[in-house]
């Protein structure tokens, strides 16, 4: 019995790092998405029943600014309308809500990277789990703002997009810059993984 165990930990050892992820990512979707709950207008958001729509209300109104700007230098029939709404005169319009913020995907990228671990057996691996934390926070806040300005563009990208075309929107918002986003999660995670990382177990 110890011996088949061994087996199966020696035959996942080059796997352990795809893992970790996948299993780090399906439980920080599920823990977000069991945990937040908000309507479909934003008006309030709450976490484990406590009120948290201060910061989701501040950060759509700021991407929904962000969004309008962009979106009005190569459109000049696009308006906005209320602190949410980036509606075309053709009528076609987006509204930005706290699931457009990025804050879930800064989240699941922050629990990426927590869980990164040394897997090497080495001296002084103390001071190498320290330095290995130091430079997790400063990836971390790195990521952040990749996320968003990943979501900035994303949002920008769909909202151009669907004037003339507003039958994609469900295939651009639903799939394609979703997957995009965490393809892009995933590239972020593995230049830690494969660069960073290494960098700090060699010395």
């Amino acid at each position: 019995m110890k011996s088949s165990i061994s087996y199966i930990l020696s035959s996942i050892r080059p796997y352990r790092d795809v893992i970790v992820f996948m299993v780090t990512l399906l439980i920080a979707n599920y823990f977000w998405k069991f945990t937040m709950v908000g309507d479909e207008n934003g008006d309030e958001v709450t976490w484990f029943g406590i009120d948290i729509t201060a910061p989701f209300e501040f950060m759509a109104c700021h991407v929904a600014d962000a969004v309008y700007w962009i979106v009005g230098l190569f459109r000049d029939t696009v308006y906005k309308v209320g602190d949410h709404v980036i509606r075309y005169d053709n009528g076609v319009g987006t509204s930005i809500i706290w699931g457009c913020t990025g804050l879930k995907q800064s989240f699941i990228f922050m629990c990426l990277i927590l869980t990164v671990l040394p897997y090497k057996t080495i001296n002084h691996k103390s001071q190498v789990i320290n330095s290995l934390w130091f430079h997790k926070l400063w990836f971390i806040p790195l990521g952040w703002l990749c996320c968003y300005a990943f979501n900035i563009a994303r949002i920008a990208a769909i909202t151009l997009l669907i004037e003339f075309h507003p039958d994609w929107f469900h295939f651009l918002h639903d799939y394609l810059f979703k997957y995009l986003f965490y393809a892009m999660l995933f590239g972020l995670w593995v230049i830690f993984v494969e660069k960073i990382r290494p960098r700090v177990l060699s010395h």
